[in-house]
């Protein structure tokens, strides 16, 4: 069994447009007078690599502490496409792939509003990206709704460089974070 970590660094990782920058600072330090090390943080639930849960972008929707676990583990596909994906694209994609899709784009591929939907018709579990965001700005909502509202969850900001296009077993679980639109995760794949 090998693990590979596809996460990225919280306070490294890039950020979405007007977000603030994640934080941390030492409030007790070993050898400064303290038997201890103390930090606090400071960052929004979107910073690094995340899941965003149902309340993101509909209205009532589950909030991340209410994401199904099972939904965050299990059977998953990692493939290498790049540009706006379409619908047509997803159809010819889907037939091969399990229902969590990862897409290594290097930042450089995005989800249209007919991918989404394919998405969602195919029952997908869950599909994420290694950008900032799953979809280009002009339909970025209307992306994360469909895909949100219809069940499908939305893994963002991984750092896929290190697993090569196949199959794989996703962990990717939320924090228990009450309340909030999404959650950083600690994702990794796991092969036989």
């Amino acid at each position: 069994m090998r693990i590979i970590d596809i996460s990225t660094d919280a306070f490294t990782a890039p950020n979405y447009a007007d977000d603030p920058q994640p934080m941390y600072k030492w409030i007790r330090r070993l050898g400064g007078g303290s038997e201890y090390n103390l930090s606090v943080m400071g960052m929004t639930p979107h910073s690094g690599t995340h899941i965003d849960a149902p309340l993101h972008f509909v209205e009532d929707g589950d909030s991340a502490d209410m994401v199904a676990l099972d939904k965050c583990y299990g059977s998953c596909t990692v493939v290498t496409l790049s540009g706006v994906l379409t619908g047509e694209d997803m159809d010819k994609l889907l037939p091969h792939c399990r229902k969590r899709l990862l897409i290594r784009g290097k930042g450089n591929a995005s989800l249209e509003l007919s991918a989404a939907r394919v998405l969602t018709d195919h029952d997908m579990t869950l599909v994420g990206i290694d950008s900032v965001s799953i979809s280009y700005d002009e339909q970025e909502e209307a992306v994360h709704k469909e895909l949100l509202s219809k069940g499908t969850l939305i893994l963002e900001n991984l750092d896929l460089t290190n697993a090569p296009d196949g199959d794989y077993i996703l962990c990717a679980l939320p924090l228990k974070l009450g309340g909030l639109e999404a959650s950083p995760v600690r994702a990794v794949l796991i092969t036989k």
